[in-house]
């Protein structure tokens, strides 16, 4: 059973297309990922399939409500998360919850143990009556979630939710998006974290407002053809410098203190390696093959498109041109 279902769903802003002819289908239960980099259409896709933006062109269900039609409707049973949520910061915690209880038109007398339950589910009990300026952003985020489900909403929209949290608010801000997986929640999240992309049951790889691809986080990476090389040098930048103008690895990708290279020939790719780094003096300390990573894919998935200029083709065999903007 699907959640959410979009048909060349479209949206341009002037001469500029956020998103372009977006199909995409999210099962009910599942969290999904929209991952892509700015300006790759990830916040325009939620705020049409959360009803405040008006497509162009094309069609979408969420949660059985014609997006178009039912904007009304579908705000009762969807949860939406932006960026920047609008917490009023003079307000308590208890008090910003309550107000957007109000807006939802939650009943009085459903409140109390709702609210208890989603203070512990959040951990943020003991901080009922601190104000939401003197709150962390972990904590900022955990209630504005809180808000965002107050009236048990079917879905849950999140915008780049953990964007500029600490690591320790992430992992909590996880834990609770698990445990709403297990009450029966659809979560809809877009981020530009690739470790975060790893958790979800499926994702989608955006880029210049085109889906890319959508799939398992595994499947994803086994679409990358050919091998990885791990390469750590002692100059890192400069050996980047060396190796990204040569033409015999499909992707250059800088990836912590190391980089991954796609090659069709991981023999014929070390060699390169290393008379170009011997050549410019550059000792290598490591080299060897590794499992692509979900940056690999999406950096190569990127680089054949614009390459071949025929787009990259999706589940079902079939082909998008590139006529998407950023």
């Amino acid at each position: 059973m699907l959640s959410i279902q979009t048909t060349d769903l479209t949206k341009t802003f002037g001469h500029l297309t956020a998103v372009n002819r977006l199909n995409l289908e999210v099962k009910s239960g599942e969290i999904f990922g929209l991952v892509g980099p700015d300006a790759s259409g990830k916040t325009t896709t939620l705020r049409m399939l959360c009803g405040i933006l008006p497509p162009d062109k094309g069609e979408a269900k969420v949660a059985d409500c014609d997006i178009r039609k039912e904007a009304e409707r579908l705000k009762e049973r969807v949860g939406y998360l932006p960026q920047r949520f609008g917490l009023y910061g003079d307000l308590s915690v208890l008090e910003n919850i309550h107000f957007y209880a109000d807006l939802y038109r939650v009943p009085k007398r459903k409140r109390k143990e709702r609210i208890k339950r989603l203070l512990q589910f959040a951990n943020l009990e003991p901080f009922e009556k601190r104000k939401a300026q003197d709150l962390s952003g972990g904590m900022k985020q955990k209630l504005g979630l809180i808000c965002a489900l107050i009236h048990t909403p079917q879905i849950l929209l999140l915008d780049e939710p953990t964007t500029g949290v600490d690591p320790l608010s992430r992992r909590d801000f996880w834990i609770i998006l698990y445990d709403l997986l297990k009450e029966g929640v659809t979560i809809l999240f877009s981020t530009s974290y690739m470790d975060e992309a790893e958790r979800c049951n499926r994702l989608g790889f955006l880029h210049q407002g085109e889906l890319m691809v959508a799939d398992t986080p595994s499947a994803v990476k086994e679409r990358i053809g050919g091998k990885i090389l791990q390469l750590r040098v002692e100059n890192l930048h400069h050996a980047m410098k060396v190796l990204e103008k040569e033409k015999a690895f499909r992707s250059v990708v800088l990836s912590g203190d190391k980089i991954h290279l796609l090659v069709d020939d991981p023999k014929e790719g070390e060699k390169v390696i290393g008379d170009r780094l011997r050549e410019r003096e550059i000792k290598i300390v490591d080299l060897m093959v590794v499992n692509p990573s979900l940056e690999d894919a999406f950096v190569s998935m990127v680089r054949g498109r614009n390459e071949d200029g025929r787009g990259v083709r999706e589940e079902g065999g079939e082909t998008r041109d590139e006529r998407g903007q950023g």
